[in-house]
């Protein structure tokens, strides 16, 4: 039986400090690459039904001086976002999420999360690809932006608002998540990672170095598949080198390169156990004749099967 993928785009930027995410999605969704478009790509080896977009509420105002900002928005969006996916879910369609900035990780992955839990699945895992930790809280973050906290509310800590959507909290058992890619920390996310105990859970840009992607990513698998239910993967663009992805809106250089990028989701892909796949922060106002947009979408293929030979 051909598998079903949902399509659902994610239209969120507020939760960055700059705008141009939101436009990631229709960037991604309408860029021909190779002469098709990515759900005709995607249809090589699937069924797909594009579910358009979620609805997204719109802040009013700058924010300024709200930590975190905009969450009367956060929240009224992750509602819709949540509906939305699970529309998806009760199809039985592998989620494919086109964000938006990486604020939508914390609506997406407890939509998942609650679905699987509730039908007996158990707990899901989650693989963090990402040059930024994004376990920031209110208390640590310098600039009250979501798309830094997504990690630390999905763990359970944070505004308790987001930390307990769904109904319950966390989301995410400690043991189950695995993050590739760190470069770029705040200090507080520093303690925070040190307190939590949360270390070998993190493979950093100098693990890669050191150790290979291929070693770090079956060891992130390791981790993440140890959950009952499988695992999700959440991507966001800038874990890449500027080099090969300038379309984002926190460029931190000495990042990954694009094979080691495609490396990392063909491993994934060959293993098995993957549930859902998001991409985030792809921003086309910084990109440069479309390299990233196109990318982000190669990703998605490579993360669905899609191989060299």
């Amino acid at each position: 039986m051909t598998k079903k993928v949902g399509i659902l785009g994610i239209p969120l930027g507020f939760g960055a400090g700059q705008t141009g995410s939101e436009l990631g999605v229709n960037a991604m969704r309408l860029t021909r690459f190779r002469g098709r478009s990515l759900a005709d790509h995607i249809r090589a080896g699937y069924e797909v039904t594009d579910h358009g977009d979620a609805a997204i509420v719109q802040p009013a105002s700058a924010g300024d001086g709200d930590n975190p900002k905009h969450l009367a928005e956060m929240l009224a969006s992750s509602a819709n976002i949540i509906d939305e996916l699970n529309h998806l879910l009760a199809n039985d369609e592998i989620p494919i999420l086109l964000g938006g900035d990486h604020a939508i990780a914390i609506p997406t992955f407890s939509a998942i999360a609650a679905h699987h839990k509730q039908h007996g699945d158990g707990e899901i895992g989650l693989i963090w690809f990402d040059a930024h930790a994004d376990i920031n809280t209110p208390e640590t973050s310098p600039s009250g932006n979501i798309h830094g906290m997504p990690l630390a509310v999905l763990l359970g800590h944070g505004n308790e608002e987001l930390v307990n959507l769904c109904g319950y909290a966390p989301k995410l058992e400690a043991k189950y998540f695995a993050h590739i890619g760190a470069r770029d920390v705040d200090p507080g996310e520093r303690s925070q990672i040190e307190k939590l105990g949360l270390r070998d859970n993190f493979f950093t840009m100098s693990d890669i170095d050191k150790r290979g992607m291929a070693e770090c990513v079956e060891d992130a698998i390791a981790i993440a598949s140890q959950a009952p239910g499988g695992y999700a993967v959440t991507f966001d663009i800038d874990m890449i080198d500027p080099r090969f992805a300038p379309g984002s809106g926190t460029l931190v250089r000495g990042g990954t390169t694009y094979r080691e990028a495609h490396l990392a989701l063909e491993i994934i892909a060959e293993r098995g156990g993957m549930r859902s796949f998001e991409i985030v922060e792809v921003n086309p106002l910084l990109d440069q004749s479309n390299i990233t947009v196109e990318l982000a979408c190669e990703l998605i293929l490579s993360a669905l099967g899609k191989t060299i030979l």
